[in-house]
């Protein structure tokens, strides 16, 4: 029997509402939870039921489809802040 493969793929998990959605960005699989621990797991089950029941073709295209992973640095604009404090004070950002 051939040794299991294991990959590591990127996942980006963000709070909508009242869950974590957790987005496999490499293959485009999408789950989600109720913590960031859980929206990872489940991601991890939906990534695996993916490679167990995807035709070996759909796999193969989804993995070679390029991704750049950076980032960026954007200036934001001044922006003026209320501060909830008992001095009601407005300071500039």
């Amino acid at each position: 029997m051939p040794m299991a493969k294991t990959l590591q793929l990127n996942v980006v998990i963000e709070r909508e509402d009242n869950a974590y959605v957790a987005t496999c960005i490499d293959l485009d699989i999408v789950s989600q939870g109720d913590t960031p621990e859980q929206a990872r797991l489940n991601s991890l089950e939906a990534v695996e039921l993916f490679f167990e029941t995807a035709a070996a073709s759909e796999i193969r295209k989804r993995l070679k489809q390029p991704k750049i992973i950076t980032s960026i640095m954007p200036s934001l604009p001044a922006m003026t802040v209320r501060q909830t404090s008992s001095r009601k004070a407005t300071q500039k950002v």
